[in-house]
């Protein structure tokens, strides 16, 4: 949901000159086919986000440490479900011809909301391909970075800049009267013409050109290092789990870059649009709708291309008991939470036993 131009500008005199036209398809349109397509997409997405959030804890919960990686997919799966949580309102707004009935404070709390987990997104997604360059050019140099106690620090700090940067939301996100009586939620900029300019092109320049920029050139780097590898690499298996988890991060960055240019260009577009034409309108929707279909895809690429993530799942997902093992040696008891039935020998290796000192 782009607060910049639905549903502020959908209220402006240059968009009801076009949506007034052929009203009935028009209302069949915003009224049935959108609202059904969000729909789906924001149910699929949190029901997936939800099982990517679960696996995380529950693997945590069953003592097994949390990797870098973990930590990036947990803080993106949380920044996309907050995402999905304001479809509802855009829905709300579509069947309602962009009216808003939640009131002034919820107005800017969701366009605040919308807006921050967009940019907490993408900034993400630059760290963790900075983090696959550390891994991959730089494996041993910088392993004492790569921790989960700075991945916690560093995505505390991605939170923090990216609520800064959103201060004009914060400050004039509010409600303004429509032509039939009700209001709509908007970003009232003080100057229509000119601010809106400049908020776009810095929405545009911050939250999707400068991020691509970065995520771009690291990458190439990174495929530049594997093409001529001259340094010493660790063992033959953390390497080839360190190219797995780097595929499945240009898989994520490339699906979220795909699916949000459409949305930004057609902002860009629209700058210089004066009475934008139905086609124009219905693309603008489906960019919308690519947005944020792209954070129900990201729990699918995760599912898809990761088998320790696919093991963890089914971890999570199988009741335990307790198998205790009692070591005549020392006379300590080893506890171990291992998955009812007879296939335990991958599920269990993903679980770290817990010795327990008898008296």
């Amino acid at each position: 949901m782009d607060f910049t131009m639905t549903p502020a500008e959908n209220s402006s005199d240059e968009f009801n000159s076009s949506q007034h036209l052929n009203a009935d398809t028009d209302e069949q349109y915003h009224n049935v086919l959108m609202p059904s397509i969000y729909g789906v997409i924001c149910f699929v997405g949190i029901i997936g986000n939800c099982i990517v959030i679960y696996t995380i804890v529950k693997k945590n919960k069953f003592r097994a440490q949390q990797t870098v990686p973990d930590i990036f997919i947990f803080s993106l799966s949380i920044a996309d479900l907050l995402f999905l949580l304001g479809m509802p309102f855009l829905i709300h707004q579509l069947v309602g011809n962009g009216s808003w009935c939640f009131g002034a404070t919820m107005c800017t709390v969701i366009t605040a909301l919308d807006s921050n987990s967009q940019i907490v997104s993408t900034y993400i997604l630059t760290v963790m391909t900075l983090d696959r360059y550390l891994a991959t050019v730089h494996p041993i140099r910088f392993n004492h970075i790569r921790t989960p106690c700075v991945a916690v620090a560093v995505v505390g700090l991605v939170w923090i800049l990216s609520l800064l940067s959103i201060t004009p939301v914060w400050m004039y996100a509010g409600l303004m009267p429509l032509r039939d009586g009700s209001v709509g939620c908007a970003l009232l900029l003080p100057n229509l013409a000119t601010d809106t300019y400049w908020f776009t092109l810095y929405q545009f320049v911050l939250a999707f050109a400068l991020p691509l920029v970065i995520i771009c050139v690291v990458f190439f780097k990174i495929l530049q290092n594997m093409a001529a590898t001259v340094a010493p690499l660790p063992q033959h298996s953390l390497r080839v789990r360190t190219r797995k988890v780097t595929r499945m991060a240009v898989a994520i960055c490339l699906a979220f870059f795909i699916c949000w240019a459409p949305h930004y260009i057609l902002q860009l577009a629209h700058l210089s649009v004066q009475r934008p034409s139905y086609a124009f309108l219905y693309a603008y929707n489906v960019a919308i709708s690519m947005g944020y279909a792209n954070s129900c895809i990201n729990p699918l690429l995760y599912i898809m291309l990761s088998e320790t993530f696919k093991r963890q799942f089914i971890v999570a997902i199988r009741p335990a008991h307790k198998d205790f093992r009692v070591d005549p040696a020392d006379g300590s008891v080893s506890l171990r939470l291992v998955p009812d039935g007879a296939q335990q020998s991958q599920s269990s290796r993903e679980l770290l036993p817990v010795t327990v000192a008898v008296h």
